[in-house]
Order: structure tokens, then sequence, then C-alpha cells
């Protein structure tokens, strides 16, 4: 308490001392510093009004940012700092006038403690003085904290007053220090101000702690009604606090004098005017658009029935549990570890798993973080799955040993993910799961804390290098080894007998980044397309924006059903890539399916410039222009969202020229693919190589 008495106590007091001189009366005084309290922090409260004003305003964006992105609590995260930051929000300044609060309350303790000091401004040789003979009244060494309490007691108590008067002390004025003392009267409304209530019968002093629960209540319940933050909590966070408030205020009333309780009232009270204020002057429905809010809630509430489907079941939870004690119950050091966040990502690694199962007998840990990863039917005995997810995933990377870990989540070290704090050797390769560029659509940066890359073509090559280079990264492993799964898709294309589409196919597949196709330009698309009558529309919406948005596709299928048919169809099953090998034309904005569809077919592709997928904003930096903007005039045209009206145009001439197009882009595929049809064996190779060699290194 010293030293809140010295940083808090001298300043408050001073204050406490005038209101006391110009009043006279301990109570009032009381009341009155709290009032110039609210007072002086009015102007921090309408900065508060104006903050809150501001964050009800983005409720809604932030919001449908939470809607889109559900699960993903990193991108949701990200999103929310990045509109707070644009708007200038301050999410923790609406906790300021609390921390003020508790600050004055612990200097106005100070004061309370100390009135000898603070409001009769008695000498602090008289204050010692007295307190020496306080203890030998008392018969004890120390008085603690409330010795002036004490003093001031004794000092009132006729039996005790010769005692203190007796008191020598050189250039002191004892008599006017006793005077001011006893003429001090800390009584208010038949209250002592300086004494501690206790529940000993039916009196003002004994319900104060009632009092100041209920007026706690009265400011929350006052709260929840006008306070443009906690009119939009939701029941346990309106009453809640209400509670909480309630009962917080009713305990600490009964811990300390009873005017730091009366303060504590009338600063409810007063808080109470101030948001009425404050809520005058800066009137929220001014600022905010309360039903665009309402529908923002809706496709919250939305996202959150999604998310509620996505959470761990209790089964789940045990499997994780199991899994990862399953994992590291063999003590010995593990050969070759797979990383996938989801069932899928095993296309990416099955020609390199294939080729090490074929040529070795090494036992392949494949961790996934998808409870229902197709993995788990694997009846191949030498590839063991693991379920590992949320609190087991981040210790098992950081106690991980083997001696090579593949995965095609990028930024390892970067975020949640760390290289193993136990084995230091293990070398961690990073498999690509597309054809385009490294530096445009992933953050700076992201492959920088991996030994090892398997690069699809030489323009990955060089785009590390110079990446390398330009942020001065120590040299990776740049192996080149191609893409598995495009060697795959180009096999099952070959094995099938090539189809004359009568009329022609086309696939519209958008992408699920911010202002795809579905967001931008689909009607007018759509209207062009099967409005024409002339072509069979498959519309193949992005598998996660299906996920993130069902809502929004239930809504479309059933404004379009009119449309389906012959002519329209709307494909959800991606099981399959029957309509990617058929179709005569493929249009889409930013997907990586482009490539994929025109490498694989040699048939060219229509791009809709929707802005693109900018995760990197220094890529411009490097020379290398990305393939993802590269390409776009090669394998195919480019268009702007708002010329696809006549669409058509562009889509029959690309039908016309497709043979033009197929020795174009069987050039890119030489260029830009290595190994075409072996990647699996170069990339299989290289890690038994570097398996049996591990020990050595």
């Amino acid at each position: 308490m010293g030293l809140i008495n010295t940083l808090l106590g001298i300043p408050l007091g001073y204050v406490m001392y005038l209101c006391y001189s110009l009043i006279g009366n301990y109570g009032l005084a009381i009341i009155v510093f709290t009032l110039f309290t609210k007072f002086i922090l009015f102007p921090l409260s309408i900065w508060v009004q104006k903050n809150s004003i501001k964050m009800i305003r983005i409720q809604p964006e932030l919001n449908q940012i939470s809607a889109k992105y559900v699960g993903r609590r990193d991108k949701i995260s990200e999103e929310h700092l990045a509109c707070y930051k644009r708007e200038h929000y301050k999410p923790l300044l609406s906790i300021v006038p609390m921390l003020i609060q508790v600050v004055l309350v612990l200097g106005l303790i100070g004061v309370m403690y100390n009135p000898l000091q603070h409001i009769l401004h008695i000498d602090s040789s008289i204050i010692d003085a007295f307190g020496n003979v306080a203890k030998g009244l008392l018969g004890v060494d120390e008085l603690g904290a409330s010795g002036q309490l004490k003093i001031l007691e004794l000092i009132h108590n006729p039996q005790h007053a010769a005692s203190f008067a007796a008191v020598q002390l050189p250039g002191h004025d004892i008599g006017a220090a006793l005077t001011s003392i006893g003429s001090f009267n800390t009584s208010f409304l038949g209250m002592d101000l300086t004494a501690t209530p206790v529940l000993n019968g039916f009196s003002l002093l004994a319900m104060l702690p009632l009092i100041s629960g209920f007026s706690a209540f009265l400011m929350c319940f006052f709260q929840n009604r006008i306070n443009v933050l906690q009119r939009e909590q939701g029941w346990l966070g309106k009453w809640g606090m209400a509670i909480f408030m309630t009962a917080f205020s009713t305990y600490f009333t009964f811990l300390v004098p009873a005017g730091v309780g009366l303060y504590w009232i009338f600063g409810n009270l007063f808080s109470i005017l101030v948001m009425y204020a404050v809520n005058w002057l800066f009137k929220p429905a001014k600022y905010i658009d309360y039903a665009a809010l309402e529908q923002s809630k809706k496709a919250l509430a939305e996202s959150k029935a999604i998310e509620r489907t996505l959470k761990m079941s209790k089964e789940q939870k045990l499997k994780a549990k199991t899994d990862y004690k399953r994992f590291f119950a063999d003590p010995a050091r593990k050969e070759l570890v797979f990383y996938a966040e989801k069932s899928g990502f095993y296309k990416y690694f099955r020609a390199v798993i294939d080729y090490v199962l074929t040529h070795s007998d090494v036992v392949i840990h494949y961790v996934t973080s998808d409870y229902n990863d197709a993995i788990f039917k694997a009846d191949n005995p030498r590839i063991v799955p693991y379920y590992i997810k949320d609190n087991h995933l981040i210790p098992l990377f950081m106690k991980l040993e083997c001696k090579v870990m593949v995965m095609t989540t990028p930024d390892l070290q970067n975020f949640h993910l760390k290289r193993s704090f136990i084995d230091k050797k293990i070398e961690y390769i990073y498999m690509f799961h597309g054809l385009a560029s490294t530096h445009m659509a992933v953050r700076k940066g992201a492959y920088d804390h991996f030994d090892t890359v398997f690069c699809v073509g030489q323009h990955q090559i060089d785009e590390l290098r110079e990446s390398e280079q330009l942020y001065d990264r120590k040299a990776k492993k740049l192996v080149p080894v191609g893409y598995g799964m495009f060697d795959e898709m180009l096999a099952d294309y070959q094995a099938i007998q090539d189809r004359h589409n009568e009329p022609p196919q086309i696939l519209i597949a958008p992408s699920y980044q911010d202002d795809n196709i579905m967001d931008c330009c689909i009607e007018p698309m759509l209207d062009a397309l099967v409005g024409a009558r002339k072509y069979k529309v498959i519309l193949r919406p992005h598998p996660q924006y299906i996920k993130h948005n069902p809502g929004k596709i239930e809504k479309f299928a059933l404004e379009h059903k009119e449309l389906l048919g012959d002519f329209f169809v709307i494909e959800s099953d991606f099981s399959s890539n029957e309509s990617i090998f058929a179709s005569d034309l493929l249009i889409t904005d930013w997907s990586g399916i482009a490539y994929e569809f025109s490498y694989t077919t040699k048939r060219p592709s229509l791009f809709v410039n929707t802005p693109p997928k900018i995760i990197n904003p220094d890529y411009d930096k490097q020379t290398c222009q990305p393939l993802d903007i590269t390409l776009r005039d090669q394998v195919g045209v480019s268009i702007a969202p708002d010329d696809v009206g006549p669409i058509c145009q562009n889509v029959d001439a690309l039908l016309a020229d497709k043979d033009a197009y197929r020795d174009k882009i069987e050039a890119l595929v030489e260029r830009y693919v290595f190994h075409i049809g072996h990647s699996g064996e170069v990339g299989g190779q290289y890690i038994l190589d570097q398996l049996s060699g591990a020990d050595k290194k």
C-alpha cells in the first residue's frame, strides 16, 4: 500500500482535500469527488463511445468474414485484424475505463486509510508520534495499513484524548492537530465512513454492501439497454457480467471502509448518467446500419452451425489422444513420416509413396488432421496412419524424431507447426500441390525453413533461388521432380477414348478466393452461355466454396432451378475427374485447375480477371513473373468480369482454335513440368537415397 499511497494517494488526496475543504462534510465530499472523476474522464467516455460505434459499424463485415472462413481461425483472426487496422479500431480501448476505475479505487483506498495525511494534512512527524501513542494504548508493535484510522478512533474517544495531548514535539503545534482531528466528522447518514461494514444487524452500514451490489446491477441493466457494445452481446455476455459485477461489488464493499463503498455506489449511478450523455451526443443509430448487422448475424449463425459439425466429437478427441500416444509408443527413431491436412491430400503423395512401397521395405508413418481420411481404409500394413489434430499436432511436430518428413503445408516454423526441438537431423521436404508459381499466392518466406523442395518445373527452381538471394536466405535443395497428380491425370485421360461432344461441353470452375466468379459475374455468364442453348454448361464450384457457403449454394441452386437440364448442370461431387477430362473448354478465374485441365487435355482455358489472390504483396520484387499471370494468355485468353456478357464470342473462338492450342500447350508442358510420367520414381528414389544415407549424414 505504501507505493500506491505515494503514486496514487497523494494526487487523489489533494482532490479529496479540496472537496472536503469546500463542503465540510466527509460523505458529500466523497460524492462530489466521485462526480469530479466522472467529469474529468468524460472525454475518455466519448472516445470509448466512438470506438464502440466503430466496432458495431464494422461488425457486419466481421460477421461475414467469420461466416466465409468458418473453421479457419487463423484466417479469421488475420482478416479481423486487417479490418481493425483499416478502421483504426482499438479492441482494448473499451476496458480502459475499467482499468482507470481500478486505479482510482486503489488510490482512494489509500486516501481513506490515511485521512490524517491526505484530508487533514497533518504533518507526518505528528502522525508518527500519535502512532507511537496508539501502539502503547493498544499494546501492539505495528498498527498496520489502518493505522491512521485507529489513531482517529482513539483521539475521538475522550478516555484517550489526554494521552495524545501529552505528546511533546518541539516545533509542531500538537493542539492544532488534535483540534483538526477532533472536528473531523466521519459520520454520514448515521454511518461511520471509516468503518468496514459487518452484518451485525439492520443498519445502513450493514446494508451498504447490498446497496453497492444493487447499484452495480442497476448499472449493468441500463448498460445492456443503451451501451452500443453491450446491446449486441448474447444473454450470457449481458447477464453473466451483471451477475459477476453484482456479486463482486457486494463482496468488495465488505472488505473496505464504508467511504470506499459510498464512492463505488455513486460511481455506478453516475456511470448510468454518463452512458445516457454519450449516447445523446453520439447516437449509434446515426452511424450503424442495423439492417446489415442483422443480415450478417444470420450468415454468422449459418456458419456457426457448420463450425459445430467441424468440431471434434468425443470419439475424435479420444482417437487423436490415442494415436498421439501410439505415435510415440515406439522409442525407435522413425524413418519416413508424411503429414496431410486433409483426406484429399493423399493424391499429391501417392506417386512417391507407391514408389517407396514398391522399391523398399520402409514403413511410412502417415499423420493426418482429417478424422475421415481415406488413408485409414488403406490395406497396406506398411502405411501406418495416425489422426493427430489441434492440441496434439503442435507437440507432435516439436517432439518429432525421424529421418525424413514430407508435407504439402507451407510456412513451416513461421506459425504453429515448428521444426522438431528434439531431432535436429530431420530432413523436411516440401511437395507442391499445384503447377503454378511460388511467390504470389503464398506468404513471403513460406519455404524458408524446409531443407528440400520437390519442384514441379524449372520456373519454381528459378523463383526459389531468386527469393533466397533477394532475402539472403540459406540455399535449399531444389530437386527437379515433377507433379505426381498431373502424371496420374495424364495417364487416366490417355486411358479413356477421346470423345466428341455435341453440343460442346463448357466447365465453369471458380476459385474460392474473394470476388471469385461465383461472387461477381456468374449471373451474366450463365445468362449468356445457358441462354445460347448451344453448349452444355457444368458449374463446378470449388469444394472450399461449397464448404464455407452451404446456404449460398443452396439458394443459388434453388434460384436457378429452371435452368437445370440438358444445357446446365451444377456439380458438387469432386470424387471424379470425368467432367474435367470430357469438357471442351474450362472457364475459371485464378484456380489452378486451369493448368491441370489444359496441361492434361491440351485444350484451352478462358480466364476471368477477377482480383488475383495476392498473399505476398512483395512478389513483384522478383524478376520472375508468376506463371499464374504469364500463362493466362498462353493456354487461352483472359477477359474482364464486365466483359462476360458477350462471352460466347470468346468461347466460340477458343473452340474453333483448339487444335492450334494443342501444340502450343504441349510445348508449355514440356517446358514447365519435370519428368512427365516419372515424378513418383524421381521423388521416391530421392527419399530412399536420403534414408539410406541419413545416418552417415
